[in-house]
């Protein structure tokens, strides 16, 4: 359970931040970028793996380029979903999930290392 929520704050921040740095990623508020980061946590547990399966030829096919598309593809999704959260242009789509995926994974980490190290304090 808490793995989620740090996915979820990780996600939601690197939406926030990418919006931010890309003028092809508009998110209206702080509150519409928490909504956008738990539809694309959820859009990433349920969709990406099945879309990933599915397009597993391609993605041999193509080195692994593919996955790219497949995580913008989540990215947009989410986009669908909420709101105040717009991403424009299939290219910059494609960068913008990069970064999202880059920062995720950065936050995601400090967030479980302290998460960790406040769980092991405890005992």
């Amino acid at each position: 359970m808490l793995a989620i929520v740090v996915t979820w704050i990780a996600n939601s921040l690197s939406i926030y931040a990418v919006a931010y740095l890309l003028r092809s990623v508009d998110v209206a508020s702080l509150r519409d970028a928490f909504l956008a980061g738990a539809v694309l946590t959820l859009v990433n547990a349920i969709v990406k793996p099945i879309v990933v399966i599915l397009t597993l030829p391609l993605t041999v096919l193509t080195l692994g380029l593919f996955y790219f598309v497949i995580t913008a593809f989540c990215l947009w999704l989410a986009s669908v979903f909420v709101p105040g959260f717009l991403v424009q242009g299939f290219f910059m789509t494609i960068i913008a999930a990069i970064l999202v995926s880059l920062f995720s994974a950065v936050i995601n980490r400090a967030l479980s290392n302290v998460a960790g190290d406040s769980a092991g304090r405890g005992r």
